[in-house]
């Protein structure tokens, strides 16, 4: 498994695993359970749940798939921004940490930006990693302006990363966001990597697919994962939706792939708000 390195020097897998929507269906909860098992054996160890997926149900769903495999695993969660104040917060990842049968979170996110003022939440981040019971914080939905506002607040640098929508088809943070990451070394982490399947079904991308032998999927994957500086977070829900993602790891784009990429789905050429969904 490629690997990324975050601020602090730890490496952290390219590739890992979403949970958003799991949990939701009783009748798909074991099939999603060995999903995530597979994803863990095939490297892609780095797993992102949240408070606020199924209300703590896909929490629970991650505690009982990594149970016995626990150190393998990079724990991500996230934290509702109206639980975020310094006292909110560190209930919050407590509650979490019971419900993924757990002492401690990988990395802790705040899902996204709330009425909490930042330095409240950076404080009970700092506190919650003082006491062990996270390991590294980091943001979510967080633009470049909050991003140099959090960097001027006592701590802010330490933030580990910050989950945002990007994708082939959604590259706003490439025009300031990701230059501002990259010369922190701060990798993104990027979520809806195949905007949640909504690619179109003919084109630029499948006809790069018919040429590598690979899935329009597999083929916008597999650009993210060229990028560089990025963490992706694909969710899948299937033991075959797994092996396809890891699939992405081995489809090596060349320079001709990426122009007729860059040529359907332009980069940005000037500054757009930060996208959510």
């Amino acid at each position: 498994m490629k690997e990324i390195v975050l601020t602090d020097g730890e490496a952290v897998p390219v590739l890992g695993q979403g949970t958003w929507q799991m949990a939701e269906d009783a009748s798909r909860r074991r099939e999603e359970i060995e999903a995530l098992r597979l994803g863990i054996d095939l490297g892609m160890s780095l797993v992102d749940t949240a408070e606020m997926y199924g209300e703590g149900a896909a929490e629970q769903l991650v505690g009982e798939a990594i149970a016995g495999r626990r150190d393998r695993v990079f724990l991500v969660s996230k934290v509702y921004p109206h639980n975020a104040s310094h006292d909110g917060v560190i209930r919050a990842c407590e509650r979490s940490l019971k419900r993924l049968g757990t002492d401690r979170l990988d990395l802790y996110l705040l899902h996204w930006r709330g009425g909490v003022p930042l330095e409240d939440t950076v404080a009970g981040f700092e506190e919650l990693r003082r006491s062990g019971k996270i390991r590294h914080w980091g943001v979510s939905n967080f633009d470049t302006g909050d991003m140099e506002e959090l960097d001027r607040i006592e701590g802010g640098a330490r933030c580990a990363t910050n989950q945002v929508l990007y994708n082939v088809t959604r590259r706003g943070p490439e025009f300031d966001l990701l230059p501002w990451m990259a010369d922190r070394r701060m990798p993104l982490m990027a979520y809806s990597p195949i905007e949640q399947g909504r690619l179109p079904r003919s084109g630029t991308l499948q006809a790069i697919g018919d040429k590598h032998g690979a899935s329009r999927f597999q083929v916008a994957l597999a650009w993210l994962l060229q990028r560089g500086g990025v963490i992706a977070i694909p969710k899948a829900g299937t033991l075959a939706h797994v092996r396809d993602n890891h699939r992405a790891l081995e489809i090596k784009l060349d320079l001709e792939d990426l122009q007729a990429i860059d040529a359907s789905f332009p980069p940005p050429d000037r500054k757009r708000p930060l996208e959510m969904i």
